[in-house]
């Protein structure tokens, strides 16, 4: 197979509801989609779901273009391949920048599906026909403003309610949602906002009491010592996100004991061969993966459905509605939850059609390999 053409769309969207983390604020969202077109004329579609500011990863939008244009569009243009693994091979020695890597991985998935005739979760080795939904709710101005989220998105059907705490944020909104609904299933996500000292470290089994199912990146990516001082004297099991980029990282979590959840999200992975194969890795060691997420345009929301499929994500993921997030996606039929139930798409690719028209009208830049060649003659 041969990639003859290939576009990058940075596009920007709207979110419906503010979000705040333990960084930063957020009421809009910019991300590269990225569209790969073969020699048989199919296209397929990926998305770099980077973050615009270096607080979550140090790559950003900015960077991801830069690395897009200038090492992974000639690298994929000039690879002949028969799998995704095959074309990945051509940017192996380019260390980091795993979110851009995601957008094209992503894309090569999509094309090589619908070259096979199935869907991306048949290719994927997925054997679920819906997944279970989960949303994160960010920091709100006030507990009763909190409140009025989670019960929304109970109302929704959504099956668990994580919650972003960070220092100042963390106890009484986690006690008062628990207080509220003694039952639902709850976790709470710090985005590495806390120091792994032995104070912080007494404060945070507090949580215990709380009876979450998982205390989600307390500490920083690094700090995989930290974590495993935390889950040794914690009853909740800790889940790891941002320090699990690449196989090596699991490994080093699963020695040290430093997690007992992990949280796969295909981008911070580097896409989705990276991502089955940690699912695949973890499920071996008998730890629980489920898929988290970073707001992604309906594109990328796609692939977390159809990753989520496999037999090991057994807790509730974050593919939530596109209406959770936008007004109006860039795919079509948007990604729809009923009762917190996602669907999985069974036609080829990723089951959904793009948008190309409200990609355009809300895109920033744009690059086109076909009209960068012909200005060149």
């Amino acid at each position: 197979m041969k990639i003859t053409r290939i576009q990058l769309h940075e596009v920007r969207l709207p979110l419906v509801h503010s979000f705040q983390t333990s960084s930063h604020r957020k009421s809009s969202l910019d991300h590269i989609l990225v569209e790969l077109t073969d020699d048989a004329g199919r296209t397929g579609w990926g998305e770099i779901a980077s973050p615009a500011d270096p607080f979550y990863c140090p790559e950003t939008t900015d960077t991801a273009w830069l690395i897009s244009e200038h090492y992974l569009v000639t690298r994929a243009l000039d690879a002949d391949w028969t799998t995704p693994a095959e074309l990945e091979t051509s940017w192996a020695k380019i260390r980091g920048h795993e979110f851009t890597k995601a957008g094209f991985v992503g894309a090569a998935w999509d094309l090589w599906a619908k070259a096979e005739g199935v869907s991306l979760a048949s290719a994927l080795g997925g054997t679920r026909h819906e997944v279970r939904a989960g949303v994160s709710l960010g920091i709100e101005p006030t507990v009763d403003a909190l409140l009025a989220q989670v019960e929304k998105q109970l109302a929704a059907g959504y099956h668990r309610i994580k919650l972003k705490i960070a220092p100042g944020w963390d106890l009484e909104p986690v006690h008062a949602v628990r207080s509220a609904h003694p039952d639902i299933d709850l976790h709470v996500d710090a985005n590495g906002a806390y120091t792994s000292d032995d104070q912080t470290i007494d404060y945070l089994l507090s949580l215990d009491a709380a009876h979450l199912t998982m205390i989600e990146q307390p500490f920083a990516p690094r700090d995989f010592v930290g974590h495993s001082r935390l889950q040794q004297r914690l009853q909740t099991p800790v889940c790891l996100d941002e320090s699990v980029v690449s196989l090596d990282d699991l490994q080093t979590m699963i020695a040290l004991d430093a997690g007992r959840v992990l949280n796969i999200k295909v981008s911070r992975m580097g896409g989705l061969t990276v991502a089955k194969a940690a699912h695949d890795l973890a499920t071996e060691h008998g730890i629980p993966v489920w898929c988290g997420g970073m707001h992604e345009f309906g594109v990328g929301r796609a692939a977390n459905v159809a990753i989520s499929s496999l037999p090991g994500f057994t807790l509730p993921s974050d593919v939530s509605g596109s209406d959770k997030y936008y007004a109006r996606d860039v795919i079509m039929p948007p990604v729809v939850a009923h009762d917190g139930t996602v669907t999985v798409p069974s036609t080829p690719g990723i089951g959904h059609e793009i948008d190309v028209e409200w990609v355009a009208e809300n895109r920033l830049r744009h690059l086109d390999t076909d009209l960068a060649e012909s200005a060149q003659h």
